[in-house]
């Protein structure tokens, strides 16, 4: 409503009352029934509209409400704004400055509206089965940092009573300091679209960064950071594009696979390592396991000595079994017959080069479960047992000398 129109319509047409006071007590009038009206259309709306509102739909994360009270700030500021010229004796310069900040409060207001919808389309969209397989998090954050954006420039034109095309034509200029500003944005916003294109991440994903101190599960995938909750509760920040740029490994597939890795070595002093004698070997088929084995080796190693003696060699090139073999296929019918080991799944028992340290076995197998305290006490179970049956087949562990072995030795 321009000038001349306020000069033909002003509050004293509606309230004639008016015209009796003074010009000062007139404007304050003026101004104090403006303002009352715009206090009652606030009540209206948020204290009784709203609040009926919210007895129809359920007040939860996922209500429209807060996005309605957000957008309810628009109707006072519009009663402000087409009303302040209606206020009698009022300057030009002041009902300008007053219609200025008000258009500027009312593109806040729905800036602000905008924002609280996105984040409700996002809370909607989580609910989904499949919204931890794509997050659309990153991209919500994108379109709010567009909306805040347009929301400033717009605001920015309003109190300066311009047209917007004109502050976004010095934006041209700005370009290079806009691109160094909003790098970080545009790099995370790259890889948020590799990271949910490929499939490489989802929330509740156990994931490992050693260089960022970072080995727990997701919890939060945002445009711009990674939440990690690593296993001793504290939380890493990853900004999004180093999970592009750098290498982190993903547990998912352990998980989907059903069974989790048992990779670990017993060390064996070599000093014990040697062949059985015959009463040691009939003494191992007091073990069940090893029963089938040992009477196909013997079956075995007869026939090759029974050849090597018809061809007149010398003893010394017959063979012989071993007691670490033996423990060794003792390992492997031990895993085979446990349930709580993965019998689908890759599984062996073999050496590896010995060491200052002994001659390593290593058992390699899966557990048919993958929560983490489960896997710990199949795994201690099983290397618990392994350790305690070493002296039966007249084998040790190593295990470097400690001050007791010193003071045996010194006192032998």
């Amino acid at each position: 409503m321009d000038q001349i129109t306020a000069q033909n319509f002003s509050m004293t047409n509606i309230l004639p009352f008016l015209a009796d006071l003074p010009p000062r007590a007139e404007t304050l009038a003026g101004l104090a029934i403006l303002i009352a009206l715009a206090w009652i259309a606030n009540f209206l709306i948020k204290h009784i509209f709203l609040r009926l509102l919210t007895r129809w739909l359920p007040y939860d994360d996922l209500t429209p409400i807060p996005v309605a009270a957000r957008f309810a700030n628009i109707l006072p500021a519009l009663i402000i704004s087409n009303g302040i010229v209606t206020v009698p004796h009022l300057p030009a310069t002041v009902i300008t400055l007053v219609s200025n900040v008000v258009s500027a409060s009312i593109i806040l207001f729905i800036g602000m509206g905008l924002s609280k919808a996105l984040t409700l389309a996002n809370d909607i969209y989580e609910h989904r089965p499949d919204a931890a397989t794509r997050p659309i998090k990153g991209y919500i954050q994108l379109l709010k940092i567009v909306v805040y954006a347009g929301t400033t420039i717009l605001i920015i034109s309003a109190l300066m009573d311009e047209s917007p095309l004109l502050l976004l034509s010095g934006l041209g200029a700005m370009a290079a300091v806009i691109l160094l500003v909003f790098k970080d944005t545009l790099l995370s916003l790259v890889a948020s679209v590799q990271l949910t294109s490929n499939d490489m991440l989802r929330v509740g994903d156990w994931i490992e960064m050693p260089e960022l101190n970072a080995d727990g599960e997701v919890i939060d995938i945002a445009l711009h950071t990674i939440k990690v909750q690593n296993w001793d509760k504290t939380i890493t920040t990853i900004p999004t594009h180093r999970l592009i740029s750098e290498s982190f490994k993903n547990w998912r597939g352990m998980a989907e696979a059903g069974g989790r890795r048992i990779k670990r070595s017993i060390f064996i002093d070599q000093n014990g390592i040697r062949f059985l004698t015959e009463k040691e070997e009939e003494e191992l088929h007091r073990f069940q396991l090893l029963e089938k084995y040992l009477d196909q080796k013997k079956a075995e190693l007869d026939a090759w000595n029974a050849a090597l003696e018809k061809a007149g060699r010398d003893p010394v090139n017959s063979r012989r079994i071993t007691n670490i073999g033996t423990f060794r296929k003792y390992v492997v019918a031990y895993l085979r017959a446990q349930d709580n080991i993965a019998q689908n799944m890759t599984m062996l028992v073999r050496q590896l080069d010995p060491t200052p340290h002994g001659l390593p076995i290593e058992i390699y197998c899966f557990t048919n479960t993958t929560e983490w305290n489960v896997y710990e006490d199949i795994q201690s179970d099983l290397f618990d047992h392994m350790l305690a049956m070493l002296p039966e087949f007249g084998l040790r562990p190593f295990q470097e000398p400690s001050g007791l072995d010193v003071q045996r030795g010194l006192a032998a």
